[in-house]
């Protein structure tokens, strides 16, 4: 019996033959939790792109908070798919096209129509220099999840910034602009310099710590205090949005040397514990 034609065609979560299925290979019914993932990365793509529309109408302070949503939204997906066990092929590709999106075309947008504009076309250069070196960001980390040749320890560390990061710390002379901070072309001239510095952050080798090593478990006297750290800092985001985002884009840049110099070490310990096992294997074997 033939399978009745579609308008759409059929959703494939993993390309998974299934032989007692007459519809043919991979054409099983699809569980409703292997939707979730995918449905958060496509309002986070309506987000971004309403966040550019918003923009351009000149409503900067919506625009970036879109902005934002959408680069969390596209930061949680992937954990969302983990954690209802519902990865598949086609999120993770929906996925990593949604990123560019989110953490490269739209904040690069936003600020160019609110600053980097002033600049000229050196702004503009700027602008797709952050959102290129985004692209090449992204396509580095999907190559090295397919290729995966670090040590364990190494997975507690980016290398370079991370993609949603970036979207955030990029927007800073936004922030800036909407606490009162003078949109002229001396600003935007530096901001345009501090727009490549990030889009070389993204692409760098550096080692940027990545919060992993955290684990999934918390000491229990510990509870109660980051409880409340926690709703601190989403009330004082709420009430203070753009001070608390100035303040978490500075408190990022100042960590980035600290994460490097804490790999550093760490390296060197590793390559001093390697050179002992291979000292006591030689008088092993000797």
């Amino acid at each position: 019996m033939t399978a009745p034609m579609t308008a759409f065609p059929p959703f494939i979560s993993n390309g998974d033959a299934d032989p007692g299925d007459p519809r043919g290979p991979g054409l099983r019914d699809i569980p409703l939790r292997m939707i979730w993932p995918n449905l958060i990365t496509v309002l986070a793509i309506c987000a971004g792109l309403t966040g550019v529309r918003l923009a351009v109408d000149g409503d900067f302070s919506r625009s970036v908070m879109l902005v934002l949503l959408a680069a969390f939204l596209d930061g949680i997906d992937g954990r969302v798919a983990r954690a209802l066990k519902a990865t598949s092929k086609f999120g993770a590709q929906m996925d990593s096209l949604a990123d560019i999106v989110n953490f490269g075309a739209a904040p690069a947008l936003v600020v160019y129509m609110y600053l980097l504009d002033h600049a000229g076309s050196f702004g503009w250069i700027a602008a797709l220099i952050y959102a290129i070196a985004c692209g090449l960001r992204l396509a580095r980390f999907n190559v090295m999840l397919e290729n995966p040749g670090r040590a364990a320890w190494q997975s507690e560390y980016f290398v370079g910034v991370p993609a949603p990061a970036g979207a955030i710390l990029v927007l800073l002379p936004v922030y800036l602009g909407l606490l009162g901070v003078e949109a002229g072309r001396i600003f935007a001239l530096a901001a345009s310099f501090y727009t490549i510095a990030i889009g070389v952050l993204l692409v760098s080798r550096l080692p940027v710590w990545s919060g992993k090593a955290f684990g999934q478990k918390v000491p229990r006297d510990s509870v109660m205090p980051i409880m409340l750290l926690i709703v601190l800092a989403v009330l004082f985001l709420a009430s203070y949005t753009w001070q608390a985002l100035v303040v978490i884009a500075f408190g990022y840049l100042v960590s980035l040397p600290f994460s490097a110099r804490a790999y550093i070490r760490r390296s060197a310990r590793e390559e001093e514990k390697r050179e002992r096992e291979s000292a006591g294997d030689g008088k092993t074997d000797g």
